[in-house]
Parts: C-alpha cells; sequence; structure tokens
C-alpha cells in the first residue's frame, strides 16, 4: 500500500519536540499530523513480554484509550506492539515511532501493524528519510522522540540494559514522569 508522506518543519513541530536535546531536524509522517499536538503517553517495555506483561500492557492501552489519550510507542515486537494493537482495538489513536526509513519497516512482521496504525486515524512518524534501513544507531535516537512526545512513560517490563532502560532514562532527563510496572511476586 502506498501511503501520503508529509515533512513537518522544525517550526511546526509541537513545543515537546523541539526543546530536547539534539531536536530531529526533520520529522517524516504518515497519517494523523493532529495527535503531534496532543497530550499522549509512552508505553514501553521487552520485546520478549511475559502473559503478565501482556496483561498489564493491556490493561493500561485499554484505560489510556477510554480516555482517548494516545499511546507512544516504538513499534517492536512485544511490548510496543501490544500497545498500539490494544489502542487500535478500542478505537483510540496511537503514535508509532521508527528508527528507519518508511522503506524498511522494521520489524518486517509488523508490517501489518504499520497498516492497521495508519487506516486507523492513528500516525507512524520517523526522522529518517525513506531509504534510510534500521541499524542499531537509530534506536536510542528513536527512544529520545518516543519520551519528548509523551506527557510521561510507563515501564512495563524492561532488562537492565535495552532500549527501554535508554527511554526511561532519556524521558527523566527530559523532566517527563516514569512509572513502571512492578515484578510479579511468584
Amino acid at each position: 500500500m502506498s501511503y501520503k508522506i508529509n515533512i513537518v518543519k522544525q517550526e511546526d513541530y509541537p513545543e515537546k519536540l523541539k526543546n530536547i536535546k539534539n531536536s530531529p531536524k526533520k520529522l517524516y509522517t504518515i497519517g494523523n499530523i493532529e495527535l503531534l499536538y496532543k497530550d499522549s503517553f509512552a508505553i514501553i517495555g521487552t520485546r520478549k513480554i511475559t502473559d503478565y506483561g501482556k496483561k498489564n500492557c493491556e490493561y493500561f492501552s485499554r484505560e489510556f484509550s477510554y480516555r482517548k489519550i494516545p499511546i507512544v510507542s516504538g513499534m517492536a515486537l512485544g511490548t510496543d506492539s501490544v500497545s498500539h494493537i490494544t489502542a487500535i482495538e478500542y478505537n483510540s489513536y496511537t503514535i508509532a515511532v521508527l528508527g528507519s526509513g518508511f522503506n524498511y519497516i522494521y520489524p518486517e512482521e509488523n508490517k501489518a501493524l504499520f497498516d492497521n496504525i495508519i487506516e486507523n486515524n492513528g500516525l507512524v512518524i520517523t526522522e529518517y528519510e525513506e531509504n534510510i534501513r534500521p541499524n542499531k544507531q537509530n534506536f536510542p535516537k528513536r527512544n529520545r522522540i518516543i519520551s519528548a512526545l509523551s506527557e510521561g512513560v510507563l515501564v512495563i517490563e524492561a532488562a537492565y540494559r535495552s532500549g527501554t532502560s535508554i527511554t526511561a532514562k532519556l524521558a527523566l532527563r527530559q523532566g517527563k514522569k516514569v512509572f513502571a510496572v512492578p515484578r510479579e511476586n511468584r
């Protein structure tokens, strides 16, 4: 499927994105650009989500969805996917921030999710031109955008050294509130 890509100029960025360290020079978007200007909340976590983590991710995603608060995440497998899918299921909004250009949806398994977000009044954004492939240096950069767009960040499950922990640290540096779901008692 082919979509119209919009380029958001820096002067049109929401204030919360203009004011971060290393603000992106350009922002490419597909979908409901009005979501950039709404108060939103990030839900992030591990790619290897547990049943406990999934249950909590669905619960919080549903609660934000009931209130029409857009959910921001990175469209990775696991927690990110669950949060995006739940927002769509509850007829709410979601924003996916990519670590690649639009010609290289990553992970490839989420191409249908990418389409579903756009077709359901969501937004997909990236700071990378269309033909930029995903690489490991792009994802920490992407994470600063996830936290910047959000009023707060909810961590569902995270490894000690992970993209999730990077996003949480960036959020704290940006003055955002960071919340975490406690580990499951066994």
